[in-house]
């Protein structure tokens, strides 16, 4: 018999280091969880992908049990990380805060394609580019 559903909690991490600190504690807290627990296995699960921010959607049981899955780190984080930037711009059509190739948009598109809502990867490389557009990231060919 399949366990009974309660929560479905959606939380971005910097990868290796959940600790029952916010946000962590105080989202999981109130369904009643294990908080060293979950910590404690989503970093053994992160701990290799550097400082990136990963998305997880946690879904918590009637009896207390919990599973987790890992998504892509947000487009909007690796295009920081490729334009070389701390953050996208605050005036996005008018000042640019940085560049970023086509190879890399591609290279982006590429990993987040399983959580995008595209069928290729070039709806994937327009999703992209629509992103870094909105941050005043230009992309040059």
């Amino acid at each position: 018999m399949a366990k009974e559903v309660i929560a479905e909690v959606r939380l971005q991490i910097p990868a290796g280091k959940a600790s029952p600190a916010p946000p962590v504690g105080p989202a999981l807290g109130p369904h009643g969880i294990n908080i060293m627990d979950f910590c404690k296995q989503f970093n053994a699960k992160t701990e290799s992908m550097g400082d990136t921010i990963i998305p997880v959607v946690l879904t918590v049981y009637s009896d207390r049990s919990f599973s987790f899955i890992t998504k892509t780190p947000p487009a909007s984080e690796l295009i920081k990380k490729a334009a070389n930037v701390l953050k996208g711009s605050s005036n996005p059509g008018k000042d640019m805060v940085g560049k970023i190739t086509m190879d890399q948009v591609r290279e982006i598109a590429q990993t987040k394609l399983v959580d995008l809502n595209a069928y290729s990867l070039d709806e994937a490389v327009k999703i992209i580019m629509g992103t870094a557009r909105s941050m005043g990231v230009e992309v040059v060919e």
